[in-house]
């Protein structure tokens, strides 16, 4: 059922204003990311509009455009579940966001001054911090955040665009590892500071290929911890 599987206060508030389809479309996908709906779980239509407070045809129409972009399976006689990603799914995602991330490390240390970095040192520290307190949601999130400035750094529209249509995606995948993970993860965030300090544009694109791949190791190993 679904209301088992939502946590008391893991259900978005609609904002207003906006279309309706577009608020409820934002809010499933949140849900499906976070993975407060988790990977194969029964979608019902009447229990996700009572969850959001709407009528059934947005939350229909939300439905078919998230099985259109692969976040859910639409399947005849039995209805919606969250997609389920294979393990070759995710390591094709993991293995283009390394390519992407590591051009953005090189771009960001030939560019960046000192705002940026103390921009990326508070992001840090904020992930840190969230690691200590054992909050995985807000390590998730500061930790997308981080990437996002390293891209933003970085200046350049078209990679932005490329990473912009995997980034939450990647959440999806690094959420069930980022306990895993730790705090090794913003040791090497650290690492990644340093050289774009540095303006050390092959150490950068090192530190964030070798950060990237250690993700997708540890997604590919997470059954085995």
């Amino acid at each position: 059922m679904l209301s088992a599987g939502l946590p008391q206060g893991t259900v978005p508030k609609l904002e207003r204003p906006g279309p309706l389809r577009e608020r409820v479309y934002e809010a499933l996908l949140e849900l499906i990311t976070t993975r407060a709906l988790r990977p194969g779980q029964h979608l019902v239509e009447s229990e996700l509009a009572g969850h959001l407070g709407v009528s059934r045809q947005p939350v229909r129409e939300a439905l078919q455009r998230l099985n259109t972009e692969g976040w859910v399976d639409l399947r005849p006689a039995q209805g919606a579940f969250v997609h389920e990603p294979a393990e070759e799914e995710a390591d094709q995602l993991l293995s283009v966001r390394t390519l992407l991330e590591a051009e953005a490390a090189r771009l960001a240390a030939a560019h960046s001054g000192r705002p940026g970095i103390e921009a990326l040192e508070e992001l840090c520290a904020r992930g840190e911090q969230a690691v200590a307190d054992d909050d995985v949601d807000l390590a998730v999130a500061t930790s997308a955040a981080f990437h996002a400035k390293v891209m933003e750094l970085a200046g350049n529209v078209v990679l932005s665009e490329l990473a912009a249509q995997v980034d939450r995606r990647v959440r999806w995948y690094y959420t069930p590892v980022a306990r895993q993970r730790g705090n090794r993860s913003w040791i090497e965030h650290r690492e990644l500071i340093a050289a774009i300090a540095s303006r050390d544009e092959g150490r950068a694109t090192e530190v964030m290929r070798a950060h990237t791949e250690h993700t997708r190791q540890t997604y590919h190993l997470r059954e085995q911890s």
